[in-house]
């Protein structure tokens, strides 16, 4: 069964992430940071958080974080896509307070 636009896009964005490393990113350019599917595009991205927050997106960037691979246990932790969205002047998203 497929999910519908809607359901995917709810999906979409796992969660914000919330470091000192993005704090700094997002200070200096109004950027935010999440978490996003690994299947998800930078169209399908931009989209979700057009709709999903209210604001405008300037420019969507991803990047996949690999996995750590752990020596004693021989496993790994799972990779990660994160997706840095600028938005325009003056807009911000109170991530605290969750989906709109």
């Amino acid at each position: 069964m497929s999910k519908t636009p809607t359901e995917r896009m709810y999906q979409l964005v796992v969660r914000p992430l919330v470091t000192e490393k993005t704090t700094k990113v997002a200070e200096s350019g109004n950027w935010l940071t999440f978490e996003v599917l690994l299947d998800a595009t930078k169209p399908e991205i931009k989209e979700a958080m057009e709709r999903l927050y209210g604001v405008d997106v300037l420019k969507v960037n991803t990047l996949i974080q690999k996995g750590k691979k752990r020596t004693r246990a021989l496993s790994a932790r799972s990779d990660m896509k994160k997706a840095f969205v600028q938005l325009k002047d003056g807009q911000s998203v109170d991530l605290s307070a969750g989906v709109k």
